[in-house]
């Protein structure tokens, strides 16, 4: 256990697009980082579990089971915890203003930095349509894109098995796409277009598992990016000022043991 000497304090912080419920989730990578971090507040920017892939075909991990502890003790410790899903966690969005075990389910939320700055906090899916369903998801379709992630394990178990940490390999395949590329970009404008629109300075979403930081049009645009490929959070320090963490490089961490699979059986027997 981290001492609170050794452990990185940040007012907030900004998580999405864990996607439990699929292999390449790094539930490992996030425990660490959740560990190793204290926050007042912690935004979780949705698609933390992958009601997709689950309903298609059931793959659960202790570790996974982890992370929800993990989040649920932040909240019952006194950090102040917002969940906003996404697409691919929409079947909460049923229960938008609730309250549960802590944590505060809504739609979009706006927050106030401590300096004062506002900022639009929303998933980010909404603006499929202003960019044509071009998402990076979308262009690669769901088979090329499960291919690209099955080639990213297989690639970095053999990289830890020569000693070298962790390399999104997908990431880079996907950077090299120019559609991509432009869709990208796409998203970004439209999302600082709505915040300014808003009468907001900034945005802060996921969605695109493109972890960023830049203005457009004066307008600051902010993605947390992922824990299925780059491993990444957004944090606001005490004064107001955002970084991206990217936790799997500072940290050279490597892919650990494949954890163990927990059946809907075993899951319900679960205290």
């Amino acid at each position: 256990m981290q001492t609170s000497e050794t452990r990185r304090r940040y007012r907030t912080i900004f998580v999405s697009d864990i996607h439990l419920g699929t292999r390449g989730c790094r539930a490992d990578f996030l425990l660490d980082f959740l560990r190793r971090t204290d926050c007042e507040r912690l935004f979780l920017v949705g698609d933390v579990v992958d009601g997709w892939r689950l309903r298609k075909s059931w793959y659960w991990t202790a570790a996974f089971d982890e992370v929800l502890r993990e989040v649920l003790e932040m909240a019952r410790r006194g950090v102040e915890v917002t969940y906003i899903p996404g697409n691919h966690d929409e079947m909460f969005r049923e229960w938008l203003g609730l309250e549960i075990a802590g944590v505060r389910l809504a739609r979009e939320a706006v927050h106030t930095a401590a300096d004062g700055r506002r900022y639009l906090v929303i998933h980010g899916d909404e603006f499929d349509g202003v960019i044509r369903y071009a998402r990076v998801l979308a262009l690669l379709g769901d088979r090329a894109y499960d291919w690209a992630l099955t080639l990213n394990r297989l690639f970095n178990a053999a990289r830890r098995r020569l000693g070298y940490p962790y390399w999104s390999l997908s990431q880079w395949l996907k950077r090299q796409v120019k559609e991509a590329v432009k869709a990208i970009d796409r998203f970004e404008v439209a999302l600082a277009h709505e915040a300014k629109r808003r009468g907001l300075d900034g945005v802060i979403c996921g969605h695109i598992h493109h972890a960023e930081m830049r203005l457009v049009q004066g307008v600051a645009y902010m993605n947390d990016g992922d824990w299925v490929e780059s491993c990444t959070a957004l944090v606001e320090h005490a004064d107001g000022r955002f970084e991206l963490v990217d936790w799997a490089e500072e940290n050279r961490l490597s892919f650990w043991p494949e954890p163990e699979r927990r059946t809907p059986a075993a899951l319900a027997r679960t205290p």
